[in-house]
């Protein structure tokens, strides 16, 4: 036995120096790993240098009717979908922010790309919103070419920033037993892969997950927080030196605008179905 103790010892060390097999990742792989061995750390705390980032200023969010682009604002919040190039082109070549919306965790049955959506990701109507369904962001494989395509067309029609909305399934009745690591790991691979096209991206709700996503979105869009008395929560991004803007519909101005303007916040107050209409704290 102890002539075969320095050949052992001879078999460990040069096995010990063999170098490792090369790794090849994709550009979404880290976060459509399993979750049980993908963590944030996998992700970049801060964006990409080349990323331009929304102003801690005024702005308006309009989706619904003719698009007024005669305000005074830094910033405009636009659909996706609807908005033409030309009006992005105008609104940039007056030095105004803009950040494109589309919806992350629903399906809506009156966007252009319904047909990519297949019938196993979509699942209970969104209450209150009759023709849209909430999406099970577990399907990675079946959604990532879908959202992708999105931001795609965001970084075509340069957009400087997205506002991905309903990224709190989780939270929420789907039809699906989404968990908050599911939610976590979605969000996570939306900010990836904005930052990937030079996109800034913006937290849409989705309070419970702040603490955890904070370093990888670059803003924050509530609704109704004085509302239903979750303003606090946002105070993580203000800490941090991220812009949080706020849309309020049932109260009036004079009752959320003096505290929001304390807090920090960019408030406005806007009718529901999101048209011209605005009242600014600022």
């Amino acid at each position: 036995m102890k002539l075969l103790l320095p050949i052992i010892f001879l078999t460990l060390l040069l096995a010990s120096c063999a170098p490792a097999p090369a790794t090849v990742i994709s550009e979404s792989s880290t976060l459509l790993a399993d979750s049980s061995t993908t963590t944030a750390a996998t992700l970049p705390t801060t964006p990409p240098p080349d990323i331009v980032t929304p102003p801690n200023g005024s702005w308006q969010i309009q989706y619904a009717g003719d698009i007024n682009t005669d305000l005074d604002v830094d910033i405009y919040n636009l659909d996706l979908f609807d908005t033409d190039p030309a009006t992005i082109a105008n609104l940039h070549a007056r030095g105004i922010f803009i950040m494109c919306y589309f919806s992350a965790g629903s399906f809506e049955n009156w966007r252009p790309d319904v047909n990519a959506f297949p019938a196993e990701v979509l699942g209970k109507e969104y209450e209150g919103w009759p023709d849209e369904k909430w999406l099970d962001i577990r399907k990675m494989d079946l959604l990532a070419p879908i959202m992708s395509a999105r931001l795609d067309l965001a970084s075509q029609k340069e957009c400087d920033g997205v506002d991905p909305d309903n990224v709190h399934g989780f939270a929420n009745d789907t039809g699906f037993p989404l968990t908050y690591e599911d939610q976590l790991q979605y969000n996570l691979w939306l900010a990836e892969s904005a930052h990937a096209r030079g996109l800034s991206i913006g937290l849409k709700n989705d309070s419970e997950q702040i603490l955890d996503l904070l370093p990888y979105f670059d803003w924050q869009l509530h609704e109704e927080c004085f509302e239903y008395d979750e303003c606090e929560l946002l105070l993580p991004f203000i800490e941090a030196g991220k812009p949080v803007f706020n849309i309020e519909y049932a109260l009036a101005p004079s009752d959320f605008c003096p505290q929001s303007n304390e807090m920090g916040l960019n408030s406005i107050r806007k009718n529901l179905k999101l048209d011209a209409f605005i009242e600014a704290c600022k």
